[in-house]
């Protein structure tokens, strides 16, 4: 189940709830019961490894192909 995180407007509180996705936009009061809340945008960190490498860099120079500024089609 998602985690949201809000702020209380009136007492400055930062807290989070566990509820499913089609209650994301519901109301939710802070703990101190105030229920004048923002949800906050959060970001998501994942860390961990990948077996699959990284693909290439492009070339130095923007020598390169594809799309109409790119691959000199332009004349």
């Amino acid at each position: 189940m998602p985690r949201y995180e809000y702020r209380c407007r009136a007492c400055g509180t930062t807290f989070e709830l566990n509820r499913p996705m089609a209650e994301s936009s519901a109301p939710a009061s802070c703990p101190e019961g105030h229920d004048d809340t923002v949800k906050l945008l959060s970001t998501v960190a994942m860390t961990g490894g990948s077996s699959a490498p990284a693909p290439p860099a492009a070339p130095a120079g923007g020598g390169g192909g594809g799309g109409c500024c790119g691959g000199g089609c332009c004349g």
